[in-house]
């Protein structure tokens, strides 16, 4: 359940909510009134007076506690996260370039189909080292759907329950004065799986997969030139990472997996900004069913679409109608392909969608907001904080 935990992360690590101003409110009439106005000072934006969280991630020792509202429609459509994050602004030198803070956070998320999970981690670094770290922990009860062909059934939703304790360390290095990064990363999981229904497993599922450890060592190179960690109006990201599980990195699997994905972003005018994202994944003999790549897209529940091989192109176009107030449109195309069927055969996904972004926090470069989003067969809305492909 690595996959699932790192997503949760992704969603905390960089969030901040309009929701947090109530707690502040409260707290208020508690105070004086000069205690008040200092206070109030702190989610005004010194630059046009608007609300804005900088100064209080900044002068705030960057703490702040963020309750969510979970919308992923394959874990319920509805739930509740709440973290615990810290901001730790880096000091750096202007031929550094840009560097984003370090960011801490302890989380706990419920949903409405009894998911939950907790855990927490850190994303830092040592800019003048030229060294990235990330490390994640936790704990995961999910109540996932998966979809299978069966023999004369034809498609067949799968209901299971995945426990797991994921783990996961990154560190890597910068490669002369280059935007270049490369590392290493290992992952590891201990995962009991229940079959939630009354009849037998299907023999497509292995019975193997219901109690066993995955355990990835992997090599990455990650080459970054975005002009923002949280929400890019311009520059690059390219990375590729190659894993494998056998017994010496602790798993009951023998098993490769290669992933790579392109991050475009493109200011044409002052308030238009473009997006392109494209992504590829395979994995080479068999992992667990749970871990075959599949289809990340808004408007398409998490792990409906899976395959050995996983392809997607999307675009996401942000047109800024003032320094605080955005509009976005998406939309893309995937195929996720099973080892014995030809990509042409493979169903072509897609999805589409809308929303809206506030400036949050201007000194990060922090947008949020909500998107509705539809596919082939489903439709939400998702709360966005950051940038949506971030990872």
């Amino acid at each position: 359940m690595q996959t699932l935990f790192s997503r949760g992360f992704r969603i905390f690590v960089v969030a901040t909510t309009l929701f947090v101003f109530i707690q502040h409110h409260i707290a208020y009439s508690q105070e004086t009134l000069s205690k008040k106005e200092a206070k109030r000072a702190l989610l005004k934006d010194t630059l046009d007076g608007k609300f804005d969280f900088s100064r209080f991630l900044l002068e705030a020792n960057g703490f702040l506690p963020v309750p969510m509202i979970i919308t992923e429609p394959a874990l319920g459509d509805f739930g509740g996260l709440l973290a615990l994050t810290f901001f730790s602004p880096k000091k750096v030198t202007a031929e550094m370039g840009y560097v984003p803070p370090d960011i801490t956070a302890l989380a706990g998320m419920i949903t409405a189909n009894g998911t939950w999970l907790a855990g927490g981690g850190r994303i830092g670094s040592f800019p003048k080292a030229g060294i990235k770290y990330r490390a994640f922990g936790g704990y995961v009860d999910a109540n996932l759907d998966f979809y299978r062909e069966l023999p004369a059934v034809g498609e067949k939703k799968l209901a299971f329950n995945i426990q797991a304790a994921p783990v996961l360390l990154n560190l890597s290095k910068k490669v002369s004065k280059s935007d270049l990064y490369l590392g290493v990363q290992y992952t590891f999981a201990k995962s009991e799986v229940e079959y939630r229904a009354k009849q037998e497993l299907p023999e497509i599922i292995p019975e193997a997969d219901l109690d066993s450890k995955t355990g990835s060592f992997g090599f990455f190179a990650d080459w970054d030139k975005r002009d923002n960690f949280f929400t890019p109006s311009k520059g690059l990201r390219l990375n590729l990472l190659y894993s494998i599980d056998d017994n010496w990195t602790g798993s009951d699997y023998q098993y490769g997996k290669l992933g790579g994905f392109a991050n475009v972003f493109i200011t044409f005018s002052k308030q238009w900004i473009s997006g392109f994202r494209f992504e590829y994944q395979q994995v080479y003999d068999k992992p667990p069913f749970y871990l075959y790549p599949f289809l990340n897209m808004r408007g398409v529940p998490m792990a409906k679409y899976q395959g050995a091989t996983t392809t997607l192109a999307e675009t996401e176009q942000r047109y800024d109608f003032s320094r605080r107030w955005s509009a976005v449109a998406f939309a893309g195309l995937g195929k996720a392909v099973w080892e014995k069927e030809s990509f042409s055969d493979a169903d072509l996904i897609y999805n589409y969608g809308a929303g809206f972004r506030y400036l949050v926090a201007r000194a990060f470069g922090l947008r949020a907001g909500i998107d509705v989003a539809g596919g082939p067969d489903s439709f939400g809305w998702y709360i966005t904080v950051g940038h949506n492909w971030n990872r």
